[in-house]
Formats: C-alpha cells, structure tokens, sequence
C-alpha cells in the first residue's frame, strides 16, 4: 500500500461524467413494477403522470453508463468531488490493526448524500417543462436537498414532512424553507389521504408511507406538477453511484481496496450508491463484504417479508418486489428519521436475497454511543443514520482487533449531525431509550 495522507483529495476534472448502472450486472433480472389495480407490469405510459420520462428510461435502462448531464456536473462541482478520509485516530482509539475509511458526504451544502439525486431530479423535471414537485421527507435530508435543487432550477417544492420528524428536527424545516421550498407536517389537511389518518388516529406520529401518499395525491391534480422519491427506485441509486464511483478512484490512488463495505440502509440511497460500483467486484469473484445497517425499529431487511408491496399506505405506487414491513406499517418515533421506510430498494432487496449482500440491525442507544465515540477521535458529528453504519464499522474493526486481521473496512459517512443535536442532547442526558 502506498504511503497516504489522511484525507484523499480527487481533483475536480475527476467527477465521474456517467452514472453506474447496475440492473445489466445483476445476478437475476429485476421482477417489474405492478400496476397497483390491475397488478400486471407498468410500462412508461403508466409512470408519466408521476415521473418526468427522463427518469422513466432510466429506470428500466439496460445501459452500463449513462451520461450525467453538463447541467447537472456544473452543480456538483459546488461540492464533488467528495474526500476520502482515512479514519486514523478512529483506529487507534480502537486499538485495531483494520484500516478505516469513510467517504465524506455531510461536505455537501445540504449536509448529506441526498443532493447527488436530488439535483439529477430538478434537471430531468426543469427540461420537461414541470413546474413544481411534491415529495415526502422523514428526517428532512432528502426534503432539504431537493428543496437546494429546486432552487437551482427554478422550480417550487411542496414537502410533507413525517410528523415526529418535523416535531423533532425544526431546523431542516427551515433549511428547507430557506432554499424555497414549503414544508407540511404529515398527515396533513392538506390531502383527502392525510385527512383519513387523522381521523383514525389524531395523534399518529406519521410514516413515510403516508407522507408518500400525501405527495403523490397532490402531484396528480396537475399536469405540470410531478412527485420526486429520495430513495428506493433504480434512477435513484443510479444518481448515487458518484459516491461509489469516486470512493474507487480514491482508493487507487492510495493502493488499497476495502473488504467490507458498509452502509445504513432506510430505503437504500447512500448505501447503494456507495456499494453499487463494488457489488460488480463481488460479483466477478472479488473477497469483499456488504453489509447494510438499519434500526431495529424499522427492521425490513432483518424482519420483513420479501414479497411485492405498495410503497404508501393510500395504495397508489406501483406494487414492488422487495424486503417490506408492510405498508401500513408505522414505526415508532426513534430518530433515525432517515432509516423509517417500510420497504428496501428492489435492487439492495434482490441482493440480499441472494446472499450477495448482508444485513444486520442495531438499537439506537448503542448507535449514539457509537456516534459519540466517533465524534470525540474523528471530530465530525454523524447523523443518527449515519451512526448506524459506524456502529457495525466499530464492531468489524474490533473484531479484527481480537483476530488480528488487517482488514480494509469502507463505509459512506452520508451526513453530519448539526441539525440531529436535540438526539445527542436526549444521549448526553440518559434521556434517550431504545424503541
């Protein structure tokens, strides 16, 4: 292995200029989409009041690479490339021989991942003449990104923002505000859906499920509003494969390569667009792991049924097949907002289902005692989601620490945790319990 500097620095003409497209390299052909009243497979048509067809074709593209627009390249310059960074006082603090490294998504203006799709998503939109989005948000990442996006393009943004995560998190609302958009606790009177769930249950604490109801309800009123989805879908993880995409260009320049690559998993956006560009190594015999981390109070990988299912609760998305909870499922308040999905992409679900991807589970105590442990010998403060995937990075390296292995573990820090300081502040105090 080369001698290296903590931090890993690509130059900027690095950005990748084409997305990673995995469906083509998969061991097993994607089952389709099922239309949610006829239950056969949807075709574009179907899709068109929902998604611009830009998003569409990629969706089902069986195209490796498929180029990312200048337009777009332009805007991810404002924070891509993203470091790599060897997490040296993190392994000493551990006492392990692994060597640790993180890929630094929280430099984004929005503070998380979600941008790479978020500005992907505004520039299809923007191009076919749409002229506000509606979409949900749980711990607001991905509310407050495409609220950046928006902005960028021009168009307006309408939010629902799962309650306890609104009630808890103030401050992505303003974010979100601050960029333009406009943010509704969810449910909402805003929607005959949302109107329903408060009638059974004024006091719900709300899902994501609902929230996607709630935003595709209004998307559909109007032919020039279309509904954007941070996660799940194929497009979507295509847009995140930079984060892979660059991690493997880092990596060559210092001469090593991970064997475990590990990320949190609520719908699986980061940690497939982390893990995508390496799935293909694993697939061609490479010795490398893949673990996805979620919370036990949201347990799909490690608790749900692998089935096809809607994503909301209104039954209005197209039936997909994946690990799910159900989706009238309504997870309890934790604050891994983030991680609070009750279904996994299609394309992580197929790989663990294979056995070509693992997955394990964590409670939130242990998770924020891993956060802190991170924040006092790296310095960064990780969102609660982002902790999950630390936690089980903790747990590997100190397993090579009793077995004396020098393992290379790779994991995407896929954003900080200024705006989370109401959880810490609950960790700090003994206020926090696990749900």
């Amino acid at each position: 292995m080369k001698e290296q500097a903590k931090i890993i620095h690509l130059k900027e003409k690095e950005i990748p200029e084409a997305w990673y497209n995995v469906l083509p390299d998969l061991p097993k052909p994607l089952e389709p989409p099922l239309h949610p009243a006829t239950k056969e497979p949807v075709g574009p048509d179907d899709l068109a009041p929902i998604f611009p067809m830009g998003l569409i074709e990629q969706e089902v593209s069986s195209e490796r690479y498929i180029d990312i627009p200048g337009e777009v390249i332009d805007i991810y310059r404002i924070w891509r490339p993203t470091p790599l960074i060897r997490a040296t006082r993190l392994e000493q603090h551990l006492q392990t021989p692994a060597r640790i490294y993180y890929k630094n998504e929280g430099v984004s203006p929005a503070g998380s991942h979600k941008p790479n799709t978020a500005v992907a998503q505004a520039y299809y939109n923007k191009k076919e003449g749409v002229r506000k989005l509606t979409t949900e948000t749980g711990a607001g990442q991905w509310g407050s990104a495409l609220a950046m996006g928006c902005n960028f393009f021009g168009l307006e943004l309408q939010v629902f923002m799962v309650r306890c995560s609104y009630e808890q998190k103030p401050y992505r609302r303003v974010l979100m505000e601050t960029w333009g958009g406009k943010v509704q606790p969810s449910p909402s009177e805003m929607t005959e859906i949302g109107k329903k769930v408060l009638e059974s249950d004024p006091d719900t604490p709300g899902s994501l499920g609902i929230a996607i109801s709630e935003a595709i309800e209004m998307a559909v009123r109007e032919d020039d509003v279309k509904y954007s989805l941070g996660s799940v879908l194929n497009h979507v993880i295509l847009h995140q494969t930079v984060i892979g995409l660059e991690a493997k260009k880092a990596f060559e320049l210092v001469g090593d390569y991970p064997n475990l690559v590990i990320g949190c998993v609520g719908g699986g956006s980061n940690y497939g667009g982390t893990s995508m560009p390496f799935v293909v190594d694993r697939l061609q015999g490479k010795d490398i792991r893949l673990i996805a981390v979620e919370p036990t109070s949201c347990p799909t990988f490690t608790g749900g049924r692998y089935e096809y299912d809607f994503g909301d609760i209104a039954e209005m998305t197209p039936l997909l097949l994946m690990y799910t909870l159900g989706h009238d499922f309504i997870p309890p308040p934790s604050h891994a907002g983030g991680l609070r999905y009750h279904g996994d992409a299609p394309i992580l679900s197929l790989l663990v289902k294979e056995g070509v991807m693992e997955a394990c589970a964590y409670h939130q105590v242990e998770v924020f005692e891993a956060a802190v442990t991170f924040a006092r010998t790296e310095g960064i403060i990780p969102a609660p989601e982002t902790a999950h995937a630390i936690k089980a990075v903790i747990d590997e390296a100190v397993k090579c620490r009793e077995s004396g292995e020098s393992k290379c573990i790779f994991f995407n820090f896929s954003g900080h945790g200024l705006l989370d300081l109401a959880a810490y502040d609950e960790y700090i105090n003994g206020r926090l319990s696990d749900v």
